[in-house]
């Protein structure tokens, strides 16, 4: 991008929207991770600094959405306690992987990556279960501590690596536990993914791969978006905004197939 202006005109919407999104049905990565893809262009580690700047930039954002979650998180602190251990295990050690391997392997795995978000989305009424009935809480939750603290630990390894995608699932897994309403269960994933991306950051700040000359105003961009999205999360067509996240997404998947496999060379 020629300038820094023109590449924030693309950027702070996206980041915006990004955060929103995030707090309302998750995927904010396929808006914000390819915006970044756009204005870097192909000079050498581009994919890993979009990547880790991406982090950098939406990890506030879902800071904001959860502190607008707080009055529906007040009951679930045991359970934050609980999952932020592999959380944060989880986040550190996917970062690690990203930034210690080549960058031509993220490259092959970007189309793979943004397509698996995207049939998560897809298949995400199936993934997420059905409420259980409230006489059936205390078993379910004793039954499935460990199988949920095990899932948690995976999702942070991936939400490390790239993390399109670990809202759905880790909306999945944790309706295992059966928890309350939907919005005790968005309050809770937010959290979560908010130590997840946390811990990223740091390893991605440690390491020298972010760009703060946009990852500055992204940020901004995504408290924006994360405390509006996470206060309009009650009155929006939430199935709107999710088959809006999967046109997206199906068409970035497309198009980064055909750039990777079959225009290179």
């Amino acid at each position: 991008m020629d300038t820094w202006w023109q590449a924030c005109l693309i950027l702070c919407p996206a980041a915006a929207l990004g955060g929103a999104i995030n707090s309302i049905a998750g995927g904010g990565t396929l808006i914000t991770f390819p915006a970044l893809m756009l204005v870097m262009g192909n000079v050498p580690g581009a994919s890993i600094i979009a990547n880790a700047t991406n982090t950098v930039a939406l990890c506030p954002g879902s800071l904001a959405g959860a502190w607008a979650y707080r009055r529906e998180l007040i009951s679930l602190w045991d359970w934050v306690r609980w999952l932020a251990v592999p959380s944060l295990i989880g986040g550190i050690a996917g970062s690690l992987i990203i930034v210690g391997t080549p960058e031509e392997w993220f490259l092959t795995m970007v189309p793979w990556l943004i397509g698996m978000a995207t049939l998560l989305f897809i298949l995400q009424p199936k993934l997420v279960p059905q409420a259980a009935t409230d006489t059936e809480l205390a078993s379910r939750s004793a039954s499935y501590r460990w199988l949920v603290f095990g899932l948690q630990l995976m999702i942070g390894l991936y939400g490390g690596y790239f993390g399109a995608g670990i809202g759905i699932l880790m909306l999945s897994s944790l309706s295992l536990l059966h928890l309350g309403n939907i919005h005790h269960v968005n309050g809770l994933k937010t959290v979560l993914a908010t130590l997840i991306n946390g811990a990223s950051v740091v390893v991605f700040v440690v390491s020298g791969v972010v760009n703060w000359q946009y990852g500055i105003p992204m940020i901004i961009s995504a408290i924006i978006g994360g405390w509006l999205g996470a206060s309009w999360a009650r009155t929006l067509d939430r199935k709107l905004v999710r088959r809006l996240v999967i046109a997206i997404g199906i068409v970035l998947t497309t198009w980064y197939f055909l750039k990777r496999f079959l225009l290179t060379g």
